[in-house]
């Protein structure tokens, strides 16, 4: 039988079954330390000879009314939230230093405010001042948000106790800082005693905790992967510093659907919602050129339609480069090795460039055909008619398989004036008025309908 592992790095929380001075997962010295397990046996011998309560069971059948909600009147941040703010929930939102979290978690206690919640905002990053200094710049300072700079938990939930606030936001969980726990502020340790306090806290009193989260280098938020399972709710706060667009992303949402994306502006006066996403992605779109594509994309449940950009250019080195910004780099390595194998289009000593203008970040597999009309467009130097919407799954085969709600994909494209697609074809014919559509069964059909016979070379 397996040993219970009792000893656990503060630095990556990974187990141990015997303590040493070095941790072989991050390599970190003297982070390892003893937590011990639950002895065995009966429960009630375990918790120290005493009896619990015994727990109401009910059935599936229980009808119980849907949780109240708060809108903050912000139609992009109520969308992602699932309709708005649930009572006794925990959230946790995380992104970039710099990308916008504490302008938007501030611009949204302001709106809650006003709404009527009594909303406390706790910085661990930053001063009393600095905050107020924000909220002049982003014409906040007459809501009624009540502000603390803190990064002791113990003061933070003696206060929130006392206050009973109806929604607390707390900047950053990694600054927090729990007596009880022996580690520096922002270890593994403390970032799950506190997220553990802090959920624990807002599901016994009924109230809502936002807590920010950093981010790694990878993109996901720094601490213990438990930390994520604990809370009800995970925000992605989403972009490029050199673009204007931010995107509030729901990868977990108990609430709500995940998946839901919000879209926001950065101005001068803070975020602004955006209200037309596809609009607003093309709007900097010019004339039709090589290896510039439409794409008609679902993000959570609204259709979206993003610009795919391609170059393919001869490469001055042995090993060609593959540079893909937006979407996934191992799509795109069996996206070119498809083409190839399939469709004799080869890309062999060629650098391939592939971006999704406006700072987007897609993923779903639906782009792949998106993908590759854009890398074949910009080989052969021929641009796509500029009024084509493009969208498909593409296998290892070649075979080009439909993708799910192809009908909103199709209104959106029609509503913004495209007049055609290319997608593949259907079980059941769909169709939109005024939209010609163009079916095809694989991606060698494709290459040869788009672009004419192509030979292998």
């Amino acid at each position: 039988m397996a040993k219970d592992l009792s000893y656990v790095c503060s630095e990556c929380g990974a187990a141990f079954s015997k303590w040493s001075g070095r941790c072989d997962a991050c390599g970190a010295w003297n982070t390892i330390t003893e937590e011990k397990p639950l002895s065995a046996g009966p429960a009630s011998k375990s918790l120290g000879g005493k009896r619990g309560q015994a727990l109401t069971l009910t059935d599936l059948a229980t009808e119980e009314p849907d949780p109240p909600r708060t809108e903050a009147g912000v139609a992009e941040l109520d969308r992602v939230l699932g309709g708005g703010l649930v009572k006794a929930s925990a959230l946790l939102v995380g992104g970039d230093p710099g990308i916008g979290k504490s302008t938007l978690l501030l611009q949204a206690a302001a709106r809650f405010a006003r709404n009527g919640l009594k909303v406390i905002y706790v910085s661990g990053e930053e001063s009393a001042a600095q905050v107020q200094m924000r909220a002049r710049r982003l014409g906040l300072t007459e809501s009624p948000v009540q502000l603390a700079a803190e990064t002791n938990l113990r003061n933070i939930l003696t206060t929130l106790e006392a206050e009973k606030p109806d929604l607390a936001i707390i900047d950053s969980i990694q600054t927090m800082w729990a007596d009880n726990v022996d580690s520096a502020p922002g270890s593994v340790s403390q970032v799950r005693a506190s997220a553990h306090e802090l959920t624990t806290f807002a599901k016994r009193h009924g109230i809502a905790v936002v807590m920010v989260g950093h981010v790694t280098k990878e993109g996901a938020i720094a601490g213990p992967r438990v930390v994520e399972h604990m809370v009800d709710t995970v925000l992605y706060f989403e972009g490029e510093r050199g673009h204007q667009f931010r995107i509030l992303r729901a990868v977990k949402n108990r609430f709500g659907p995940a998946d839901e994306i919000g879209v926001f502006e950065m101005t001068g006066k803070g975020l602004a919602e955006v209200k037309n996403p596809s609009a607003l992605f093309l709007s900097e779109r010019g004339k039709p050129a090589p290896g510039s594509v439409v794409f008609a994309g679902i993000e959570g449940t609204r259709p979206m339609l993003c610009e795919f950009q391609a170059l393919v250019a001869p490469s001055p080195t042995a090993q060609p480069r593959r540079s893909v910004v937006g979407w996934d780099g191992g799509r795109l390595a069996m996206i070119l090795a498809v083409l190839e194998a399939r469709c004799g289009v080869t890309f062999t000593g060629l650098d391939v460039y592939l971006n999704v203008a406006g700072g987007l970040r897609i993923s779903e597999p639906g782009a792949d055909l998106a993908v590759a009309a854009a890398l074949v467009s910009a080989r052969e130097d021929a641009a796509l008619p500029p009024d084509c919407v493009i969208f498909g799954e593409i296998s290892l085969s070649g075979a080009l398989r439909p993708v799910v709600q192809t009908e909103n994909r199709l209104k959106e494209a029609q509503k913004l004036g495209f007049t055609s697609a290319i997608l593949p074809e259907l079980p059941k014919r769909a169709s939109a008025a005024g939209l010609s559509l163009r079916e095809t069964a694989d991606l060698a059909g494709f290459v040869e309908q788009v672009f004419g016979p192509r030979q292998a070379g």
